[in-house]
């Protein structure tokens, strides 16, 4: 799925991440959600800027994802809008992931929450921080971009 076509299976594109990092391989990974979670996620009520996966105890995990919770959700609960949420990983995928991040220095990243099969899932990636002349960089690409469409536009 393109970062840039907002689809129907589309919940929510961390754009930041794209900014800030440099990726290197893209994952998808599922997600264990609760019920109040779920109904969130349908709505749209979802903040994936601040959230970055580590790994604990031989666990991929989702922290500083902001969910908020609707108010027509059950009262039997108390809903945590940014309770740590486990990732699901293949065992190779998860074994890659762990020794890039421990022995090469990567950060493993959210890029973007969607649904497929009527399941959420994640792409993470692993990336590396830019520099702040690489940030510069992206920031004259993507104006040479927007210059670019516009006097094609007008032409």
């Amino acid at each position: 799925m393109n970062a840039k076509t907002k689809d129907k299976a589309t919940i929510v594109v961390n754009r930041k991440a794209r900014f800030e990092f440099a990726t290197e391989a893209e994952y998808e990974a599922g997600l264990v959600l609760l019920g109040w979670e779920v109904k969130s996620l349908r709505a749209a009520k979802v903040n994936l800027s601040d959230a970055h996966v580590i790994i604990k105890h031989g666990e991929a995990v989702l922290l500083g994802m902001e969910l908020a919770p609707l108010p027509e959700a059950s009262k039997h609960t108390l809903p945590d809008p940014t309770r740590t949420r486990k990732l699901l990983l293949h065992k190779k995928e998860l074994a890659t992931l762990i020794g890039q991040v421990e022995r090469k220095g990567y950060t493993i990243v959210p890029l973007s929450l969607y649904w497929k099969k009527n399941r959420v899932k994640v792409k993470i990636a692993l990336a590396k921080g830019k520099k702040t002349h690489d940030k510069r960089e992206t920031e004259k690409k993507r104006d040479w971009q927007r210059a670019q469409s516009r006097m094609l536009k007008n032409k």
